[in-house]
């Protein structure tokens, strides 16, 4: 089993996150998440129950364009190209060519990891 593991992190605790590695204070390693979000509701929007749904179906059936893909989903194709798309960049699909340059869609990971960050309230003293 594969797991991509995604991480939520606003715009303030990446950048910090980031310059620690920048300084050397931090040392990315592969418990670390591969993917961020900058909010719950982004990770929520992107992994729906609809798109879930789209991905089992990748996987299960394994179509070899995304017109078989709109056919099975009942979805149109243009839709599904957005979709599929905004799941590319966060590594959740993988769109690849196939015969005669079709976009060809496939599911690289069996579950998805999520880790959260919590935010401490602004002005909030620890």
């Amino acid at each position: 089993m594969k797991t991509l593991k995604i991480g939520i992190a606003d715009y303030n605790q990446m950048k910090e996150r980031t310059m620690a590695i920048a300084r050397g204070d931090h040392v990315v390693n592969n418990s670390d998440p591969k993917i961020w979000f900058a909010s719950i509701e982004s990770f929520a929007k992107v992994l729906s129950g609809r798109n879930r749904e789209l991905l089992g179906m990748i996987m299960q059936e394994n179509p070899e364009s995304l017109t078989e893909l709109a056919a099975l989903a009942g979805r149109s194709k243009s839709n599904l190209s957005r979709t599929l798309k905004t799941m590319s960049r966060y590594g959740l699909v993988e769109l690849t060519r196939g015969k005669r340059g079709t976009l060809v869609p496939r599911v690289p990971y069996d579950q998805v990891r999520l880790d959260v960050l919590f935010t401490p309230k602004a002005g909030a003293s620890a």
